[in-house]
């Protein structure tokens, strides 16, 4: 597919966070794009105010009439969490139209570019933002394609085209390498980051170990003489075509970047860089992380690490990338911070993450009362790591579950909340309504409250949150 022949694109399930952002890319290339979506989102609603004309009917009436006018230059595109029984898509299908995966799409436009490609588990969105981020405090042009919205930018699709190229004869593209239906094998990255590899979408994968092999294949797909920066509790991950550092607290081996002499202070987390290699040792001092929770203080490592492969960089401007970044929508999001009470919405959706940031929270806040709310995604999911959540969520002072969010799935027998509810130890546990839920802040109010979770638990994050405003 060659992206200059195109003049029409249409979008199904233009409402995702990652088709989103190319949708907007497109858009901002002059191509007639529009799309459909289950159901209207702040996303679709920015879509639309951008000029992007958005169905929420599925229906073939509704599909653009362009696909019958000029077929040749039209581009489909579509995301795996569609139903198989979707009207449009079926129809699509019968009629012989070719259509690409969100990720085939996103492969194209970054083959022939400098492509900075962040996987891994945990961490991807945070880390690939902060790198967008730092791009812009150095007046470096790039375009980043998101897995969140910047709370810096207020977007998940940035392009920075004011300043300086730092290739003569291509792009700089910062991505999110989605492990998902194993759409990250569509990329060929310079520069690799992988976060971690714990198991997760086991519904898409065989077993553990076919996850962790999707990751090898990654890594093997970097070009050759490229970067691959990884976590130093990762094994067996490193290609011998590529350059590979470990990066994390107290990184062994070289070559490899490690945040080591983390102070806290308040909510504020500083820490010193320490690059080596096989010859020599140099300490970068004094960084102060824009986010809190030592996960964050590595995903900013690993950032700084990619920031540093790059030519022309200065150090006080990533500097003060670090500092001044304010993370993405949730991903460790204050809704709330007063002396009296502190509300915090947050994706986490996998055991690992939970842990990541309830530690993280017991450490900022010692001593006080940790409620949390949690909304479980996916019953696959919920099924294949039920005692790690449990486990995870046993930490919490007073755990509340909500029921399983199953996005693109049908219910599996026996596998409900109530059911995780069981496998939990904490006297205190709770599973609620949405609407009981809420009837709980509003008489408990509790001091430092969690939201978390990757379904739709961020709607009923406006109404609590006016609840502490008391409005």
């Amino acid at each position: 597919m060659n992206l200059s022949e195109i003049k029409y694109a249409y979008f199904l399930g233009i409402g995702g966070i990652g088709m989103s952002a190319i949708a907007r890319y497109l858009n901002s290339c002059g191509i007639e794009v529009s799309g459909y979506d289950k159901t209207t989102s702040e996303l679709t609603d920015s879509l639309q105010k951008e000029g992007i004309n958005i169905t929420f009917e599925d229906s073939v009436a509704t599909l653009p009439t362009c696909l019958k006018t000029a077929p040749q230059s039209m581009l489909l595109v579509y995301t795996p969490a569609i139903p198989a029984n979707h009207v449009q898509l079926n129809n699509l299908r019968k009629s012989g139209h070719t259509l690409y995966k969100r990720s085939e799409v996103l492969g194209i436009i970054s083959k022939d570019a400098f492509c900075i490609a962040v996987a891994g588990t945990h961490g991807k969105t945070t880390t690939s933002t902060l790198i967008a981020h730092m791009l812009h405090e150095c007046n470096i042009n790039f375009t980043a394609f998101l897995g969140g919205i910047s709370t810096n930018y207020s977007t998940n699709y940035i392009q920075h085209t004011t300043g300086r190229d730092i290739f003569p004869d291509k792009p700089v593209i910062v991505l999110e390498a989605d492990e998902f239906d194993r759409s990250f094998h569509r990329l060929n990255p310079d520069i690799a980051i992988i976060t971690a590899i714990d198991p997760d979408h086991l519904d898409i994968y065989e077993n553990e170990e076919a996850f962790r092999e999707a990751f090898r294949i990654f890594a093997g797909k970097i070009k050759t003489g490229g970067q691959l920066i990884y976590h130093r509790s990762l094994k067996g991950t490193r290609p011998e075509h590529v350059r590979s550092m470990a990066y994390g607290t107290h990184a062994t081996g070289v070559p490899s970047v490690a945040c080591e002499n983390i102070i806290t202070s308040g909510d504020a987390f500083y820490f010193d860089i320490i690059i080596s290699d096989e010859h020599t040792q140099k300490t970068l001092p004094g960084w102060q992380s824009g986010l809190p929770g030592f996960h964050n203080v590595e995903n900013a490592t690993a950032a700084v690490a990619a920031c540093l492969v790059l030519p022309g960089l200065q150090e006080d401007e990533l500097r003060r990338g670090v500092c001044s970044y304010r993370g993405a929508k949730r991903r460790f999001e204050y809704v709330v911070k007063t002396p009296d009470y502190v509300v915090i919405d947050d994706y986490a959706h996998h055991p690992q993450e939970l842990n990541a940031i309830i530690g993280s929270i017991k450490e900022l806040y010692p001593g006080r009362t940790v409620t949390g709310i949690f909304q479980p995604h996916l019953f696959t999911r919920t099924r294949d790591f039920a005692d790690g959540f449990a486990e995870s969520l046993d930490k919490l002072d007073n755990p509340i579950l909500l029921n399983i969010y199953p996005a693109r799935e049908l219910p599996i027998p026996g596998i409900t909340s109530d059911w995780l509810l069981g496998k939990m130890k904490n006297p205190s546990k709770k599973r609620m309504e949405n609407k009981e839920v809420i009837e709980f802040i509003k008489c408990t109010k509790p001091s430092l409250l969690l939201i978390l979770g990757a379904g739709d638990i961020d709607r009923i994050v406006p109404v609590i949150k006016e609840i502490y405003n008391g409005i």
